[in-house]
């Protein structure tokens, strides 16, 4: 089964949380903290393997979470970091963020890798809090999050050169006589229901791969027939062998036929159309080929496209054919598929401040879970530090910038306290 595109969720893990201790020894009665760091989560790592095809496991398994980092121990041990989750995908892989539809990477080769959701921040320990004037912090600091967000795999053939035009024009067959590879081929539309790859080797030329793709309708752009699904594969080649029934012996024009198909090319993907053509005239042994031939040859004299007349049911000019693709791939200038990766917003801790029905002021927000988590409101000197870490994020020039008079309550979730210049 082919399977070239998959929604999955995933998340790194949480950093670990630092530890809140004292040297217990037997000639030290108030020793000082030791409490010793966490460790930090594990990220989620997207890896190209070569001999992966197609992105049917993600089918099964559609949620990735990585280890959570181990929590800080007394005596300064810190604590082990969380194992990374290695996810494997196949060379051709695009990964786009859901909510977003914005690209984070476009893994094309083998072994390349790309980490797409960081492990949290082990949380440091009380040792880390000691200063001259207060020895003996009775507080710690919490892990960092993970990232977590589901992602869009999408999966391109990394062909060289793409097979296209309307189904049952011979594109499988022509496959099948310039390569090793050997698709489904039978006398009926959209026998091809997935991309066909094979190398094609000439004497003196470099080889080249070569992708036959399913036949495109009308409205394929839009998702009729196969429509978008194998459209994407179509970007990645370099170069569009554009495959006509020339005989017309299935009642359409193969002038008609070039036109719808670059019609729903630029109706997909602009930049698509404009890749270079070389329009193959099959079915050359046919009777009427040879009028078919010459009007549809004039035309694309104007827009100066090669055609080449072939016949694969007898492998007639499929030789000379390939040889002029691979002198065309000889001069092709790649370019980057995407000139724009999405970078995702970095999630900060932030808070908020407004003033309650009973006149208080209310700050939430992740800022305060976490400064809440991290000390022990109980304690004289984690207090302190606590002030001074709202002094010093700004939390109370924004207060006094609203207005707020001595001993007014300021609440902090369920925790309150009056304000005091």
């Amino acid at each position: 089964m082919f399977i070239d595109k998959a929604k999955i969720f995933i998340k790194s893990g949480n950093g670990g949380d630092g530890a809140v201790s004292f040297r217990r020894e037997k000639y030290v009665p108030f020793g000082g903290p030791d409490g010793g760091d966490a460790g930090k989560g594990g990220d989620i790592v997207f890896v190209v393997d070569s001999s992966m095809r197609t992105l049917l496991d993600f089918r099964y398994k559609t949620k990735h979470i990585a280890e959570r980092g181990e929590n800080g121990g007394a005596s300064n041990m810190f604590g082990k970091n969380g194992e990374d989750v290695v996810i494997k995908v196949p060379a051709g892989t695009v990964i786009k963020d859901f909510e977003t539809g914005g690209i984070l990477a476009d893994l094309k080769e083998d072994n390349q890798k790309f980490i797409a959701a960081k492990g949290g921040r082990g949380g440091r320990g009380n040792s880390r809090f000691a200063t001259a004037t207060r020895q003996a912090p009775d507080f710690a600091e919490p892990g960092m999050p993970g990232e977590e967000r589901w992602v869009v795999l999408e999966l391109k053939l990394l062909a060289d050169v793409g097979l296209i035009g309307f189904p049952n024009v011979g594109k499988s067959t022509i496959l099948s006589r310039v390569t090793a590879a050997k698709p489904k081929i039978a006398n009926y539309p959209f026998t091809t229901l997935s991309p066909n790859l094979g190398v094609v080797n000439i004497k003196g030329l470099k080889g080249f791969v070569i992708a036959d793709m399913p036949g495109l309708i009308e409205g394929a752009h839009g998702g009729t027939g196969l429509g978008i699904e194998f459209l994407r594969h179509v970007e990645r080649t370099k170069v569009l062998v554009h495959v006509i029934d020339i005989s017309g012996i299935e009642g359409r024009d193969p002038l008609d036929d070039f036109e719808k198909i670059n019609s729903e090319l630029y109706k997909y993907s602009e930049k698509l159309a404009k890749k270079p053509q070389i329009v193959a005239a099959n079915k050359f042994d046919l009777p009427n080929a040879e009028e078919n031939y010459e009007k549809l040859k004039k035309e694309m004299d104007k827009r100066n496209i090669k055609v080449f007349k072939v016949s694969a049911a007898t492998n007639k000019g499929l030789n000379e054919l390939m040889r002029y693709v691979a002198s065309v791939l000889d001069t092709f200038k790649d370019d980057d598929e995407y000139e724009e990766i999405y970078v995702p917003e970095n999630k900060k801790f932030t808070y908020e401040i407004h003033r309650a029905p009973d006149g208080a002021y209310e700050v939430s927000g992740s800022f305060v879970d976490r400064l809440l988590q991290s000390v022990n409101i109980y304690d004289a000197e984690s207090l302190r530090y606590f002030h001074k870490v709202i002094e010093k994020r700004g939390i109370m020039k924004e207060l006094r910038d609203m207005g707020i008079h001595e001993g007014d309550t300021v609440r902090m979730n369920s925790f309150e306290f009056d304000f005091i210049e």
